[in-house]
């Protein structure tokens, strides 16, 4: 029975049921479907299947999972019934599917653990991938206009506004009066940011502030901005230690999907 893997990839692949597919998706959906059967067949006919044990709780999460994808039960009902599967079947290729799962985790935890010389060695080598820009710390009060007089109001106002505010609270009670951005509700703020998450025109005069400091009012498409510098993050690349586990964890998930990429190629030799 493929009913049960084909409502898998459909949703994998497309995001919705077999019964919603266009033509050239379910041709390619059935070729795909094929492919992983023949695989699947291989994988529960191997040594290490024989050891993979899936419990009722189990397969009930999983059903659980399934019907969180559809509306209501009558709907997730439908769609089984349009592919032929009702209760029963459904469970048994869910206690399938699991299994097949169950061996594969056997397969990856065979891969040997990544050690703290293993991830500094790929720190050292790979230091550049740490390396963290510098950033600031952003806030700005927006003016939109609707025609040139609106334009030079709005000028007029940021350009006061220049003038009369010191510090970041005073910043921020403007933003909350008088900006049009939804940032004013957080006093302006834009947060803590590299170059090139703005407009050109704000990303340039944002990187030429010093900390603490105001830009002159800045001209984009959605307006006049009023730019001030909260802080300033210096490039910098973290150490070792403050990366190590998200390392290990990188090297681990790798070396597991290498052990089962390596079985699964020896399984396709398998007649």
């Amino acid at each position: 029975m493929n009913a049960y893997l084909e409502l898998k990839l459909a949703w994998e692949l497309y995001k919705r049921p077999p019964q919603q597919l266009a033509a050239a998706e379910s041709v390619e959906l059935d070729a795909a479907a094929a492919r992983q059967r023949l695989l699947e067949s291989k994988i529960l006919a191997s040594a290490e299947a024989a050891q993979a044990l899936v419990t009722p709780a189990a397969v009930a999460r999983r059903r659980a999972e399934i019907r969180a994808r559809y509306a209501d039960e009558e709907d997730f009902r439908a769609d089984l019934a349009g592919i032929g599967l009702d209760a029963a079947g459904l469970e048994a290729e869910i206690a399938r599917d699991l299994r097949i799962e169950g061996v594969l985790e056997r397969v990856a935890s065979s891969a040997v653990p990544a050690t703290d010389v293993d991830a500094e060695i790929f720190y050292r080598v790979h230091a550049g991938r740490f390396a963290q820009p510098e950033r600031r710390g952003l806030r700005h009060i927006l003016v939109t206009f609707a025609n040139a007089a609106e334009r030079q109001a709005a000028h007029a106002l940021l350009a006061g506004l220049h003038k009369q505010l010191a510090g970041a609270d005073a910043f921020a009670a403007a933003a909350m009066k008088h900006s049009h951005c939804p940032t004013a509700l957080e006093g302006g703020q834009l947060g803590t940011l590299a170059r090139g998450k703005l407009y050109p025109e704000l990303d340039a005069a944002a990187f030429a502030l010093a900390e603490g400091a105001l830009s002159a009012p800045v001209e984009t498409e959605v307006g006049l901005h009023l730019l001030r510098c909260d802080a300033i993050h210096p490039a910098a690349t973290p150490p070792f230690a403050a990366v190590r586990a998200r390392i290990l964890a990188a090297l681990d998930a790798s070396r597991r999907k290498a052990a089962q990429k390596n079985w699964i190629k020896g399984l396709k030799h398998v007649d």
